[in-house]
């Protein structure tokens, strides 16, 4: 056990090298993050506190729910044949989803937390419950992560990866966009926290879901 959680540090620490390495993906991730909000605030000739909640709402999460699958997309793409050969001596399938994992998700907290602040900068913030709105990020950070991992790792078996994780992608992520916009409405409402409990449950289980299937099934993708 020890010397698996040493191998998922190892392979979680040189996702983080290549990262720094290729530090165009990350520029680009925050720059497609900033020009989005800029989008936004010139269609609507918004200003601070003019835009109504429910629109604000939206538009944030569908800025997260791209800005996820342009930074996930790279995954498994980006490493080649040769390399992924070399990774299946030296780990098991399990650590090597485990480090992905891990790291999508530092990744989407990263640029949830940043995405979360700029908007709210140049869009306002008309959040009642603050540390409920920002559990649903992290959650959906986690959910994100998890499903778009797996899925990259199918859509890298193809040629055109790009369009195929596009599509497998949205029907994957529709249930869960769809918990959190609900609960995020509910947090800038500022319901009763018993009020989104059915809503934080049920996100906490695909999450959990999600990732164990991705633990069990990952294997028979990487022997392909």
């Amino acid at each position: 056990m020890r010397e698996s959680l040493v191998q998922i540090g190892a392979l979680v620490g040189k996702e983080f090298r290549l990262e720094w390495r290729q530090r165009y993906a990350l520029n680009g991730m925050l720059l497609y993050i900033v020009g989005a909000v800029f989008v936004c605030y010139l269609s609507f000739n918004a200003r601070r506190g003019q835009l109504a909640p429910i629109v604000w709402n939206t538009l944030f999460w569908l800025i997260q729910l791209f800005t996820a699958i342009n930074a996930i997309a790279k995954t498994f793409v980006q490493e080649r044949a040769g390399r992924q050969l070399y990774y299946y001596t030296l780990a098991s399938p399990q650590q090597i989803i485990v480090a992905k994992i891990i790291y999508n998700t530092g990744l989407m907290l990263v640029l949830a937390l940043l995405g979360f602040s700029v908007y709210a900068f140049v869009l306002g913030a008309p959040v009642d419950d603050v540390p409920l709105y920002i559990g649903s990020l992290l959650l959906g950070a986690v959910g994100f992560a998890a499903s778009l991992t797996l899925v990259a790792a199918i859509a890298a078996k193809a040629e055109n990866s790009a369009t195929l994780m596009a599509i497998l992608s949205f029907p994957v992520m529709l249930p869960l966009l769809l918990l959190l916009l609900k609960v995020a409405k509910n947090a800038m409402d500022g319901l009763d926290r018993s009020a989104s409990s059915d809503e934080l449950l049920t996100i906490l289980a695909i999450d959990a879901i999600v990732l164990a299937l991705s633990y069990l099934l990952f294997p028979f993708l990487w022997k392909s």
